[in-house]
């Protein structure tokens, strides 16, 4: 196959700009990094609802983008703000809370005195969307902040470079070693040739965080070097089969080359409810 550099150029390009606004808003502030996972979640959620749209299903978008917005910023801290902002502020998420337990269920139930069809089924996907899409990047807000509600942005570097790094070597190592295909109906280039190699360097490289990247505890970077790689799989895995079923290549065209903001996030998506449950227990 010819080599189209036009195509690389593009690809190259639209990875530079995604790396550099990815770290910058990360590592800037509390401020910048809730922003742009916000707008993450949100571009995401509505990808996630034309997957929906493609496997036949209406979900509610407007409802969808509402209960999505109230559940990420309950998990946004606001706790630099000024004593009785910050009290107004809490007794706002006070009702949020609620409305998102409680939302799903008045969903389902005015679904059953609906005449459209398959109204369950886009009630579903309505609440899946959230699930799937807003609630990982929700969760990071927590997770990037200390039992001291301080902001240390390179714990959430430190978890997106393993992801990288897995990405990575299990791409290197099938290229060049693979032949056993790992679920080849779901992704015909994965191996398990490839996805071993990713693991077992990342998890070696693991080790090498607590002095380059982020200090913790000696088990915690080597734990999540083990497990970040297994769940960043799964995820990419899972929405490479949203996607064959939806029948389409990319979630989105966002980013020129490269697809959607789902196909660069898949491997968070996953790996973000586990990292957040993981420094909570």
């Amino acid at each position: 196959m010819a080599l189209n550099l036009k195509t690389l150029a593009t690809r190259s390009m639209s990875a530079a700009v995604f790396v550099v606004l990815l770290i910058g808003c990360v590592y800037w502030n509390y401020l910048s990094f809730t922003i742009f996972f916000f707008a993450v979640s949100m571009i995401g959620l509505n990808e996630f609802y034309k997957i929906a749209e493609k496997l036949g299903a209406k979900p509610l978008k407007i409802v969808g983008f509402l209960i999505g917005i109230l559940t990420y910023f309950f998990f946004v801290s606001f706790s630099n703000l000024t004593s009785s902002t910050e009290l107004i502020i809490y007794k706002i998420t006070g009702v949020i809370l609620p409305l998102i337990i409680i939302g799903p269920f008045i969903l389902f139930s005015v679904a059953l005195f609906t005449r459209n069809e398959n109204a369950i089924q886009s009630t579903t996907f309505t609440i899946g969307g959230i699930i799937y899409a807003v609630l990982p990047f929700a969760l990071l807000n927590q997770t990037v902040l200390n039992t001291n509600s301080d902001f240390e942005p390179e714990l959430i570097l430190g978890i997106i470079f393993l992801i990288w790094s897995n990405d990575t070597f299990a791409y290197l190592g099938g290229s060049l070693f693979g032949k056993n295909k790992m679920i080849e109906r779901v992704s015909p280039g994965k191996t398990w040739e490839g996805t071993i190699i990713g693991v077992l360097i990342t998890f070696t490289l693991s080790f090498a965080f607590n002095t380059l990247i982020f200090k913790l505890e000696n088990h915690i970077w080597p734990t999540l070097g083990i497990a970040i790689p297994i769940l960043a799989t799964i995820g990419d895995l899972v929405e490479s089969k949203l996607k064959r079923e939806a029948g389409i290549k990319d979630s989105g065209s966002i980013m020129p080359g490269h697809g959607g903001v789902l196909d660069r996030f898949d491997s968070l998506i996953f790996v973000s409810p586990f990292v957040y449950a993981f420094f909570k227990l």
